[in-house]
């Protein structure tokens, strides 16, 4: 998988669970079809999925990260050689 697939994919499910968390939207939705019994574990889901996207997110930067350090120093290498 790309470095840039790993953040996006990483940032959008952050936002995603975070914004069920954090506001009755999920709530409210699922109250609509007639779930909301479903809202007494709801925490047990949201937060450990909020913790695996945000580390999806960490992951992905460190790649990005490590992928432009050893391209600097491929080039700084290539430089010294010629």
């Amino acid at each position: 998988m790309k470095d840039a697939t790993i953040v996006k994919t990483g940032i959008v499910g952050s936002v995603i669970a975070a914004i069920c968390g954090a506001t009755p939207v999920l709530v409210i939705a699922l109250g609509a079809v007639g779930l909301s019994a479903w809202l007494g574990w709801i925490d047990y889901v949201l937060l450990p999925t909020l913790a695996v996207f945000l580390a999806m997110t960490v992951y992905g930067l460190w790649r990005r990260q490590r992928a432009a350090a050893c391209f600097a120093n491929e080039t700084q290498t290539n430089k010294g050689s010629a």
